[in-house]
């Protein structure tokens, strides 16, 4: 029998080992934590609380900003505390969890973005039938099965990647349990069954982005024979921040699938992370806040409100 150690937790790559940048990397990443947090929040308030906003493109967007908030609550707040305690050490079951959620979030992200394509696509090709196309059962039901399909992807992946013991080294070079480093250290076993179930899964991959290609050449061959200026901007004022998610999207799958794994750089690997696990959730409500009229008028009545109610508050404490 060989010699060797079952990995029961893994540790996971310092970005510097001066104690001031490692404060100074926690208190920056707290900011953007916070500022993820407030826009995706504020988002989703805005879409609850406006009834003019009760339409299916902002049901899925709330959806979408829910995603965003728990696929970067998966990876920074753990982050942040390691740099603040310096103890960089993460349980198996945590790093299974990472993993899971992580999957979860991105899978379910996907599968909504295509639902939100379908719904751009019946709104500006087809405006006459979208009532009826997309009623508000039918959208809760697309949202449930965007959910329960990336729980589904997310527990074969996850249950597959664990169900064998970890043997080797322990050391993650990543600051969160990276899918491609935690692969490294796997055994043999489980790396070929991960790489059949991706090439698997890569078939619905290719699907997905074949049907988003498809329906986005649809909407701007409709949205350019459009007789009106003013119709035109209106149509692609909804469909541009849909777009530019998506390149965000893509953007983040590419540099997942492509970028390098490096031992040696924790620099390089923290640059290429930032990309796939900060930068959607923290783009996201900037880029529909700034470009949708209607967020925007939502978002600045909650704002009036929430400071005229304080200030109301405090001038009853004062008139006591």
């Amino acid at each position: 029998m060989s010699n060797c150690t079952i990995i029961m937790e893994f540790f996971l790559m310092e970005f510097s080992s001066t104690r001031e940048l490692q404060v100074l990397h926690a208190i920056l990443f707290l900011l953007i934590y916070i500022a993820a947090l407030m826009g995706n929040l504020l988002t989703i308030a805005a879409i609850v609380t406006d009834p003019h906003l009760h339409s299916p493109m902002y049901f899925f967007l709330s959806n979408l900003s829910l995603l965003d908030l728990g696929c970067i609550s998966v990876t920074l707040p753990k982050f942040i505390v390691n740099s603040l305690t310096g103890n960089q050490s993460i349980s198996l079951h945590g790093c299974a969890a990472q993993i899971f959620f992580f999957i979860f979030f991105a899978a379910t992200e996907c599968a909504l973005l295509v639902a939100m394509s379908y719904d751009r696509f019946v709104a500006i090709c087809h405006p006459l039938h979208y009532g009826v196309t997309m009623t508000p059962l039918r959208c809760f039901w697309v949202a449930v099965a965007s959910w329960v399909s990336g729980l589904l992807y997310s527990a074969v992946h996850t249950g597959n990647m664990f169900r064998l013991p970890f043997s080797g080294s322990n050391m993650i070079h990543q600051f969160f349990c990276d899918i491609p480093h935690v692969l490294k250290v796997s055994s043999s076993d489980v790396r070929d069954t991960e790489y059949i179930l991706l090439a698997t899964s890569s078939t619905l991959v290719l699907f997905c982005f074949g049907f988003l290609i498809i329906s986005y050449t649809y909407i701007f061959s409709t949205v350019f024979r459009m007789p009106s200026v003013e119709g035109r901007y209106k149509a692609l004022s909804t469909c541009l921040p849909q777009l530019i998610i998506l390149f965000l999207f893509l953007l983040a799958g590419m540099v997942t699938v492509l970028g390098p794994i490096s031992d040696t750089s924790p620099v390089q690997n923290l640059l290429i992370s930032m990309t796939y696990t900060i930068l959607p959730p923290f783009m996201n409500p900037i880029i529909y806040s700034l470009r949708n009229m209607k967020i925007k008028v939502a978002l600045s009545r909650i704002i009036t409100m929430t400071f005229f109610f304080q200030e109301w508050s405090i001038f009853e404490k004062i008139k006591k």
